[in-house]
């Protein structure tokens, strides 16, 4: 018999109640465990309860050893700072004797903890520890000023004229210690130092000397950083401008500077006030370009940082010096006009126009605004006197009424003087254009061209005037002859020339011309009348007329009235020869010209005349005294003519 196999539907139940059983099993587990992770949580809940307030107390004690840390730490910070307090206190109670860096780190160290101590919040002892220290602060400033004073002043000595040239070129120094100033029209060589000098001063850089030493410098600037961190710009400004004002003073002084007003000026001879005014000149630049930019630099690095205050210790240090300087030159542009004044007055102008960027880049800010006013108001000042002046010189030059006897006909001292003027005037074109506001593209300066036409016109009205003093005509027309011809002259040799124009010098020499002609007709008409043959036929015959004829026959003409030309001739030529011997032509080239002009007319008169009635009175006794002179004899002796031989030499 066989074994019986199951079928599948009881393999599936096996199984089932397997899983069956399982799953129950599993579930008691779980209700098990539950119940005993249900005791563990009742149990730590207990002790969590039990062990908080031993956790409050540990945490209080962990955050009390951080307030014991915190405070340790704070008290050994403030402990320290004491320390540093008291070192402090004894160097400032000590003085800044042994060391001036040392004093002023103390300083800094004290004014660290008087803040310090002011930013901790309920330390019982700040009131009184900041009070002690801002007393001891207020103490260590006062030192700090009195040693900034004596710092100063020990080190603010007037500078020696010869330190302030050393810093000059060679072609600037004074020869002799004291510059000298040439003249303007009287003739001196004012011209060439006028150009030379503004050529130098366009070319040289200046070095300013130091006048503190630059070691001391960087002190000076802590110290005053100590009293300006104090608030004490005030005393700063006071002390340095009581320290370095008197030395700039002392320095232009010793200079030579010297302060000058209006009434002193018009006690002073013109020489003396000249040489002044070419001084004050020299020491306009050597106190702007030295003494002023040295004092400017002491004040930046003083200052370093604090700009404003540096600008009103330059202004108040410099005001006194700048005043000094510009009160003289007020009173030379403030003081009677005259025409010798307008060239220094020029040279003032002229160096003020030179100064005028420096003085405001030194002079800078609202501190330094009345003395760049100042100046300023000089430079107006003085282009309106220079041009005022011209003007009176136009006026005096016509009006001129100067007694000066010129008997010889030669230029006029007023001629030379005003051409002279007129001259130098070229020296100054560039100059006169910024006077006159000309700002043309073209070279010349139509104001300066009128000028001049104004001023020639006015000499020439006073000349003529002048010439009308003369007697003789002739005299009067030789006189304007040899002033127009020196003006014509030296105009075409300058270069009032190229601004008076071809023009005007060829119409001038026209009238040299015709004063030339003038003189011939008035001094030789009557003379030349003697040698002519008009009245000198005789109304009778006989003895008393010439033979009967022939060539240079002389038929008809009067013995007698050949005689008494001959004389007069003889007589009237001699008055002229001792006449004009004694004027003069001083020009050369004119003199022999205008002698040849009269040879030309006279002496071929002359032998005619000779050759045609010389025999009338030759055949008779004392000949001689009536042909007295050869035509040799005339031209010799026209060579002797407007030489300015005095009569007692014309007689030898």
């Amino acid at each position: 018999m066989g074994l019986a196999v199951p079928n599948a539907d009881d393999l599936l139940s096996d199984k089932a109640s397997l899983m069956r059983e399982s799953l129950q099993r599993s579930q008691i587990i779980t209700d098990k465990v539950a119940s005993i992770l249900g005791s563990f949580d009742h149990r730590l809940s207990s002790l969590e309860t039990a062990m908080r307030p031993t956790q409050v107390r540990t945490n209080s004690i962990r955050k009390a050893h951080e307030n014991i840390d915190k405070t340790l730490k704070a008290a050994e910070g403030i402990l320290a700072r004491f320390d540093q307090f008291r070192q402090a206190e004894a160097t400032i109670l000590k003085g800044p004797h042994d060391g001036m860096e040392n004093y002023l780190q103390a300083i800094a160290e004290l004014r660290s903890n008087i803040q310090f101590f002011g930013n901790i919040k309920g330390f019982k002892s700040n009131d009184g520890i900041i009070n002690h220290g801002s007393s001891l602060l207020a103490k260590a400033i006062s030192k700090l000023e009195d040693g900034f004073r004596q710092l100063l002043l020990s080190y603010s000595k007037p500078v020696e004229p010869e330190c302030l040239f050393d810093c000059l070129p060679n072609s600037m120094r004074p020869s002799t210690g004291s510059p000298a100033h040439d003249d303007g029209p009287n003739g001196k060589n004012h011209s060439n130092h006028h150009s030379e000098a503004h050529d130098i001063a366009d070319a040289i850089v200046y070095t300013p000397p130091a006048l503190i030493p630059p070691s001391v410098l960087p002190l000076l600037h802590n110290l005053a950083q100590q009293m300006i961190d104090a608030g004490h710009q005030h005393h700063l400004l006071s002390t340095y401008r009581d320290a370095r004002s008197n030395v700039l003073v002392e320095s232009l002084q010793k200079l030579g500077v010297e302060k000058i007003d209006t009434d002193d000026v018009q006690k002073l001879q013109w020489e003396i006030l000249e040489a002044k005014i070419g001084n004050w000149i020299h020491f306009m630049r050597i106190a702007v370009k030295l003494l002023f930019a040295g004092e400017r630099k002491v004040c930046d690095e003083i200052f370093e940082g604090f700009d404003s205050l540096s600008e009103q210790c330059f202004a108040e240090a410099t005001t006194n010096s700048v005043s000094m300087l510009l009160s003289f030159g007020e009173a030379i542009a403030r003081g009677k006009r005259s025409p010798e004044k307008l060239f220094v007055l020029l040279d003032m102008y002229e160096i003020m126009q030179e100064l005028h960027s420096e003085i405001g880049t030194l002079f800078k800010g609202k501190a330094c605004v009345e003395i760049r006013v100042a100046a300023a108001g000089l430079t107006k000042q003085l282009a309106q006197t220079a041009q005022e002046t011209f003007g009176d010189f136009e006026e005096a030059v016509e009006k001129d009424a100067t007694k000066t006897a010129i008997t010889d006909g030669t230029v006029h001292p007023l001629t030379s003087y005003v051409i002279n003027y007129v001259k130098f005037l070229f020296d100054y074109r560039s100059t006169l254009k910024q006077l006159f506001q000309e700002f043309e593209d073209t070279e010349d300066s139509p104001q300066l061209a009128s000028v001049t036409m104004r001023i020639m016109q006015a000499l020439q009205t006073n000349l003529n005037g002048k010439s009308k003093q003369y007697k003789d005509l002739a005299l009067t027309h030789l006189f304007l002859m040899n002033n127009i011809h020196y003006i014509v002259r030296s105009v075409r040799r300058s270069e009032a020339k190229d601004l008076l124009g071809d023009d005007w010098v060829q119409r001038h020499r026209r009238i040299v011309q015709q004063h030339a002609n003038q003189y011939k007709r008035n001094a030789w008409a009557k003379i030349l009348q003697c040698l002519s043959i008009q009245g000198l036929a005789s109304s009778g015959g006989g003895s008393g007329t010439a033979g009967d004829g022939g060539p240079g026959s002389s038929s008809g003409a009067s013995r007698a009235v050949v005689k008494d030309r001959f004389k007069t001739f003889n007589v009237m030529f001699e008055e002229l020869h001792l006449r004009q011997s004694q004027w003069t032509v001083p020009d050369s080239e004119l003199r022999e010209s205008l002698r040849l002009a009269v040879a030309e007319v006279l002496l071929p008169a002359y032998r005619s005349f000779v050759k045609r009635f010389g025999s009338l009175v030759e055949s008779g006794k004392s000949h001689q005294k009536y042909i007295k002179y050869t035509p040799e004899d005339l031209d010799r002796m026209l060579g002797e003519f407007f030489e300015g031989k005095s009569s007692i030499e014309t007689r030898r």
